[in-house]
């Protein structure tokens, strides 16, 4: 799976930053049927989290009612310069992972 983030790459302390990811994942809700009218098995994406230095600060359970490729913002406040990781792990257990730095002055 494809990810996209959009983390400002600085920023002072204090600062409320704003957080955009995007993943490549087609939430098939186990309703669906392909071209030959077969039932397309249930395939998504269950739990999204985000570390920042370590420490989690947003969680976000998903389910079948969420839709194609989960475009996710959210916000947080600039306290230190680090890691921020993120993680999505789908209902088979398999889990991806993106991480990017960002400087805080």
């Amino acid at each position: 799976m494809a990810a996209l983030l959009n983390v400002p790459k600085s920023a002072r302390a204090g600062d409320i930053i704003e957080i955009k990811t995007l993943i490549s994942h087609p939430m098939h809700t186990g309703y669906g049927r392909d071209d030959a009218g077969r039932p397309v098995s249930r395939d998504i994406i269950r739990l999204f989290t985000c570390r920042y230095d370590g420490a989690e600060v947003f969680r976000m359970d998903l389910t079948q009612a969420v839709a194609a490729n989960p475009f996710i913002v959210f916000s947080t406040v600039a306290t230190a310069s680090g890691p921020i990781a993120f993680e999505w792990t789908d209902e088979k257990g398999t889990v991806w992972r993106e991480s990017v730095a960002i400087t805080v002055a």
